[in-house]
């Protein structure tokens, strides 16, 4: 291997694949199919490098059972994602995946539509993160690009951000310089203070090589309804392979 593999390997972006958009076709027939265990463990095949779930309160996608019996043939790394409540913290705290994406999803809410403000919850976040870290889970926290939120996401303890994408998605169609731009800048302060970058929300096979291409350090991305959605088309080991493309080109460092 050359130097320039060597360096290319090291700057891998990982990419998880969220499959609550399964946990939701599931649900809408009943029974077991398709299988959220089946689903993971051929996405994990196709080449995925980790396997995302986002439990909700009211089970509407993903259900807690499946948080366990994912547990077993996730073999990559297991994230899930949150609010976190005392349920979503117990089954956590007992199931141990590799990483925890803390969200502040309101109940109910249709998706996730917000970053922590890590000022305001500075104290309840460093509660809920240390909790988490005693029993080696790497955290992660769901933002926006305001410096001042990824400053105080530092005090926090947690081991990573993951920059929310959304308006980088709507921005992009229009003027793709424009759509970056706090999100480079975002990403430069997380680097200058030491926290790892994840990104997630909307990311699509149109504007994931272009974020890839323009965020500095970027460790791993999470996407689940374009993913899903393209898999319909092209069959999940295809939409994965697709995905996996958009993320080996040159990342800056």
């Amino acid at each position: 291997m050359t130097h320039f593999q060597l360096q290319q390997y090291m700057n891998q972006i990982k990419l998880s694949v969220n499959i609550n958009k399964i946990a939701t076709l599931r649900n809408s027939r009943g029974g077991n199919n398709p299988s959220v265990v089946e689903a993971a463990i051929k996405a994990q095949q196709f080449g995925a490098d980790g396997i995302t779930i986002h439990p909700r309160p009211d089970e509407r996608h993903i259900r807690y059972q499946d948080v366990y019996d994912l547990k077993p043939v996730v073999h990559t790394e297991f994230n899930i994602e949150g609010y976190p409540n005392e349920q979503f913290m117990e089954i956590v705290l007992d199931v141990k995946p590799t990483q925890v994406t803390l969200v502040p999803d309101a109940p109910g809410v249709l998706t996730s539509n917000a970053g922590w403000d890590t000022i305001a919850h500075a104290s309840f976040l460093k509660k809920i993160i240390s909790d988490l870290k005693k029993v080696g889970i790497r955290t992660s926290i769901f933002i926006g690009t305001e410096e001042k939120l990824i400053r105080a996401a530092k005090e926090t303890g947690t081991d990573r951000i993951e920059l929310y994408t959304e308006s980088y998605a709507v921005g992009f169609p229009i003027d793709k310089e424009k759509a970056i731009a706090s999100f480079i800048k975002a990403a430069e302060v997380a680097n200058e203070i030491g926290l790892g970058i994840n990104a997630g929300h909307d990311l699509s096979l149109e504007n994931l090589t272009y974020f890839n291409q323009n965020i500095p350090n970027l460790l791993e991305v999470s996407i689940g309804h374009a993913l899903i959605s393209d898999a319909l088309y092209f069959g999940m080991s295809n939409a994965v392979k697709m995905y996996k493309n958009c993320l080996t080109s040159p990342n800056p460092s």
